[in-house]
């Protein structure tokens, strides 16, 4: 018997008090996913896997990790993709360079993959919704600002009727001089 594919993702998810914020802002401008996607950074988009790819996913996943020192955060203001993606995004002003070097390392052997567009990182606050509500986002967000550190980021997986769930947690360096 073959088993169904496995839909899995790995993010970095945004601390609180701003996870939370976050998440409930884009539920109030109308984007009804937000209460099964936890706030974050894409580092693998979402992806079908084999049940069984897990085995090798995970000891890649902990390499990826060991292999990468924790770093900075600075998010600041608001961006779009739009008219390419209608997507609306609290902007990375710090950490763009460390998290495009850890998406490379994750993104290699079991998870190597093409991407639609290239790799930019945000954190969505609205998503395919109409153009008032993208505008609004845009607006209303426009002056949001926290810094937080990294030290870690997280398989998830996709479970129809609660969404996306932590799975594992895979531990980054300690940062250098910290």
């Amino acid at each position: 018997m073959v088993s169904s594919p496995v839909t899995i993702g790995v993010a970095v998810a945004i601390p609180e008090p701003w996870a939370t914020r976050l998440q409930e802002y884009r539920r109030s401008v109308g984007d009804h996913t937000a209460a099964m996607i936890p706030t974050h950074i894409t580092l693998v988009p979402p992806t079908p896997v084999p049940p069984d790819a897990l085995e090798t996913i995970e000891p890649h996943l902990e390499s990826a990790a060991q292999g990468t020192a924790g770093f900075a955060v600075h998010l600041r203001g608001t961006g779009t993709f739009r008219p390419v993606s209608e997507v609306v995004f609290v902007a990375v002003a710090e950490g763009i360079s460390s998290f495009e070097q850890l998406a490379g390392r994750v993104r290699r052997g079991p998870l190597a993959q093409e991407l639609n567009f290239p790799y930019h990182p945000h954190v969505t606050i609205a998503h395919d919704l109409p153009s008032s509500a993208l505008d609004r986002a845009f607006e209303e967000l426009a002056d949001f600002e926290c810094r937080f550190d990294v030290g870690e980021f997280h398989l998830y997986v996709h479970e129809d009727g609660s969404g996306w769930r932590p799975s594992r947690t895979f531990a980054l360096q300690a940062p250098s001089g910290r």
